[in-house]
């Protein structure tokens, strides 16, 4: 007799497969998520896929819109505006300290999250969409570190309007390992109190994802299967 395997891995195991399928466009940006139907594609039952697909809401890669829930739809113009409004919270963190003397990253905060990304540097990770949630840790690590939380706290805010196409930034080799060191760098001028070599590091490494998911956003408005992923 088949062992029957527990009801949280079908859902995580639908969950990434949903995931994986919705940023590689294989299912197009117009077409409903029914359960039922997706349930047919995993091979599942309709549960792991309702589980699924409230974990991709709140991770903003679905939309509920009139009839169901559908792939998220970014606005271009929306994007520009949340990048500009990232970089001025993040930049604000190292500013602060560069004015006062007497203020300085905590190593507490930020230096077992340097740690993290020292061994991740040596494993080497494969391009994953879900690299996100580890970046966005990061800057929000770095940016408490700074001492005022309310900006960290906003960041968080901007992190989940920007999730869904930021993802985007994490599906080649290169963008990882440049994203790995680069933080790196920034962590390490900031503990070392080398503040302006770390706000211009920073700037570059949002800078560049900027630039990065803003023309892969643009590059899916011009192909025709997805045609309806983004509003213009």
């Amino acid at each position: 007799m088949a062992r029957r395997e527990p009801a949280g891995s079908l859902s995580d195991h639908v969950y990434l497969s949903l995931r994986t399928d919705l940023m590689s466009g294989r299912i197009p940006p117009g077409q409903r998520l029914g359960e039922e139907r997706l349930a047919d594609t995993y091979g599942v039952s309709r549960t792991p896929v309702r589980e699924a697909l409230a974990r991709l809401l709140a991770d903003g890669l679905v939309q509920r819109d009139v009839g169901g829930l559908f792939p998220y739809r970014p606005r271009i113009d929306e994007l520009a505006g949340l990048y500009e409004l990232r970089i001025t919270l993040e930049l604000q963190g190292i500013a602060r300290v560069r004015a006062d003397e007497s203020l300085s990253h905590d190593p507490d905060v930020l230096g077992p999250e340097l740690e993290r990304w020292y061994a991740l540097r040596k494993e080497n990770p494969e391009p994953d969409a879900g690299f996100v949630a580890l970046d966005e840790q990061f800057h929000t690590v770095l940016l408490r570190s700074a001492g005022n939380r309310a900006l960290s706290d906003a960041l968080v805010s901007v992190n989940a309007k920007v999730r869904p196409v930021r993802m985007f930034d994490y599906l080649t080799p290169d963008r990882m390992s440049a994203t790995v060191d680069e933080h790196i760098a920034v962590a390490e001028f900031a503990l070392d109190g080398k503040l302006d070599t770390a706000y211009d590091t920073l700037l570059a490494h949002i800078s560049e994802s900027r630039e990065v998911v803003i023309e892969r956003a643009e590059q899916a408005l011009s192909l025709a299967r997805m045609a309806w992923a983004i509003r213009d």
